[in-house]
């Protein structure tokens, strides 16, 4: 049996976000629960960026949804990420699995983006709360 494919979002994929993809995503899939991911949150334009740190303090917080339909809905994701094939290489974003934990304390492997150029000069910034993403998305 193969495993559930989890999806782990932290920044315009979110619900409260409600943008074309957070809609079609949240249409899509199942939300699990509110989540971490062990890393470090840049500002790369107006949405964030993801790496991971070996710091248990740096934490990215986010959302994990089990995907219905993987091998529908993972192509549509990477378009919007701009990551695959038919983009400049290196993509800004690679989907990876990661170590994610759940809130209610569940650790589980999830697909995230994570950003894949360098980090100098860019701004580092709080994980984003539902509220601050919305505003981050609107100047609000």
């Amino acid at each position: 049996m193969m495993s559930p494919d989890y999806i782990f979002v932290y920044g315009t994929l979110r619900r409260a976000v409600n943008n074309e993809m957070s809609q079609l995503l949240f249409k899509h899939a199942t939300f699990i629960d509110e989540a971490s991911f062990q890393g470090k949150l840049y500002q790369i334009d107006y949405y964030p960026g993801a790496v991971a740190s070996d710091n248990a303090d740096d934490i990215v917080k986010g959302e994990v949804y089990l995907l219905n339909q993987a091998e529908v809905l993972l192509p549509l994701l990477d378009k919007y990420e701009e990551f695959g094939p038919t983009f400049p290489e290196p993509n800004e974003y690679l989907r990876q699995q990661q170590q994610i934990l759940l809130n209610n304390g569940r650790l589980i492997t999830a697909w995230m983006y994570v950003y894949n150029h360098a980090t100098e000069g860019l701004k580092l910034i709080q994980s984003v709360n539902i509220n601050a993403a919305h505003q981050l998305m609107f100047n609000v």
